[in-house]
């Protein structure tokens, strides 16, 4: 089958990236270029996060990460954390129906226990409300850092090994997948970053080792549905080999 938008034709077929993440980068670009706070580049983003969540639904991609809020992003101005802390929550309380309506379920991955006690509890009566839905995983980073992933995984499986339940030469690489906040979650096939910053900024540095990467200067609140679709168009004519000979 095949989806169209503009003049941009896509076919579905099984290169389709099954897990794609994105670092949702640009919003305090876009709002500095109209001269608007920045907050105001959040609100805008957010409706490129409905467009590209809604075009994974389309494509029946099976998960979607966006990276919504770094452990470094706390160093920001407290208005501004505010702000973006008060906008999530709203964002959620607003795309439950939606949510619902098309069978996405949400997960969070991070170090919750940071964010404010009301977006813990929205977050909580969001993921239960969507718990039972199968039909796409909508996985948010918030207050997450790759280094800090891989740290409390670490310390798991210490705690494990000290108790004996995991001897030091049964460590493999399930064992480490299983502990991070990733378990259960196949790895990005795609990870896209806008505003074309050329690095992957702390950002699922365990779970990337074999994604392909695609980065756009496009700024993340004029990212487009087409431009979505050119990028998993790319991504099919892609060599995936793995290490592997062709």
């Amino acid at each position: 089958m095949s989806s169209k938008a503009s003049n941009v034709e896509y076919s579905v077929d099984d290169k389709l990236p099954r897990h794609v993440a994105i670092i949702m980068d640009g919003n305090g670009r876009w709002a500095k270029k109209r001269l608007l706070n920045r907050v105001k580049g959040h609100e805008k983003g957010v409706e490129a996060v409905r467009r590209i969540v809604e075009a994974c639904r389309e494509l029946h991609i099976s998960v979607l990460t966006l990276y919504a809020f770094s452990t470094e992003n706390w160093q920001r101005p407290q208005s501004e954390v505010k702000a973006l802390m008060g906008l999530l929550k709203r964002f959620l309380v607003e795309e439950t129906p939606e949510l619902s309506k098309n069978n996405i379920r949400l997960n969070v991955i991070g170090q919750l226990h940071r964010l404010p006690e009301d977006v813990r509890a929205t977050i909580d009566q969001v993921r239960e409300a969507t718990a039972v839905n199968s039909g796409m995983l909508l996985n948010l980073a918030l207050s997450y850092g790759g280094r800090t992933e891989i740290t409390d995984m670490v310390r798991a499986v210490a705690v494990k090994v000290a108790s004996g339940d995991i001897a030091p030469e049964d460590i493999d690489e399930s064992v480490v997948a299983d502990h991070l906040y990733t378990a259960g979650i196949q790895d990005p096939d795609l990870m896209i970053r806008t505003s074309g910053e050329m690095r992957i900024s702390n950002f699922l540095l365990w779970q990337l080792a074999y994604s392909e990467i695609f980065v756009t200067p496009t700024l993340w609140p004029d990212f487009t549905r087409e431009e979505f679709l050119t990028i998993l168009q790319d991504y099919q004519r892609r060599d995936r080999r793995f290490g592997r000979v062709s």
